[in-house]
């Protein structure tokens, strides 16, 4: 977090939403080839987190959102068949279903900031830490609450995919067929790769302003 006031639009922050933009586009379409077994490996929280961390609340909402729009539209493409089924199910559903993903992308991108500047003060460690523990934890919580919302759809949407869940309570199908053991994979990797990648950036933003300073 930086100290010194400057425009959320400054030409350096634009340049660091515009590559953690095209990271967040990347790592999302192509979320499906990275994969252990059948467990999808997700790094895309991991540029956002660093967005809420680095450019603040406004930077980590404008990631989010981009992950959500892009969720959407590989759904419309094809590449997400339980999305696009979402979407199609029904009118409501389909409105249901855009404004979940937009808003959980958004939720774990500016509450992710705001993790990290309510601890930053305390602990800038512990502040990175907790942040990136808290995007999937929002990402996932506000899918799970929605996902509720939309039992019958689900039911019907597992059965189009050859899958008969008529079964299952509700709870079942949303915690453990639709989320299981993505979310801990997530959280993890979120954990790991976040923190690392925000103190690299802030080691090689100390030497640049040191050199700059020794001129």
């Amino acid at each position: 977090m930086k100290n010194e006031k400057t425009k959320f639009f400054s030409a350096k922050n634009v340049a660091y939403l515009g590559v953690l933009l095209a990271l967040v586009i990347v790592l999302q379409v192509f979320s499906g080839y990275f994969k252990v077994g059948t467990t999808a490996l997700s790094f895309v929280l991991v540029p956002i987190v660093l967005g809420g961390m680095i450019l603040g609340v406004w930077g980590g909402a404008i990631l989010g959102l981009a992950f959500g729009l892009v969720v959407i539209f590989d759904a419309l493409g094809g590449l997400d068949p339980f999305t696009l089924l979402l979407l199609t199910a029904s009118p409501a559903s389909c409105a249901l279903t855009v404004i979940l993903c937009i808003v959980k992308g958004v939720a774990a991108g500016a509450g992710s900031a705001l993790v990290f500047r309510l601890f930053y003060n305390k602990n800038k460690y512990v502040a990175t830490f907790l942040a990136s523990a808290a995007a999937p934890i929002f990402n996932t919580g506000v899918f799970a609450i929605g996902a509720l919302c939309m039992g019958g759809t689900l039911t019907q949407v597992f059965s189009a995919l050859g899958m008969e869940v008529s079964s299952y309570s509700v709870f079942y199908i949303v915690f453990v067929l639709c989320i299981g053991i993505n979310f801990f994979v997530e959280f993890a990797i979120n954990l790991i790769c976040a923190p690392a990648v925000y103190i690299v950036d802030n080691a090689v933003g100390k030497r640049i302003r040191a050199a700059k300073g020794a001129k």
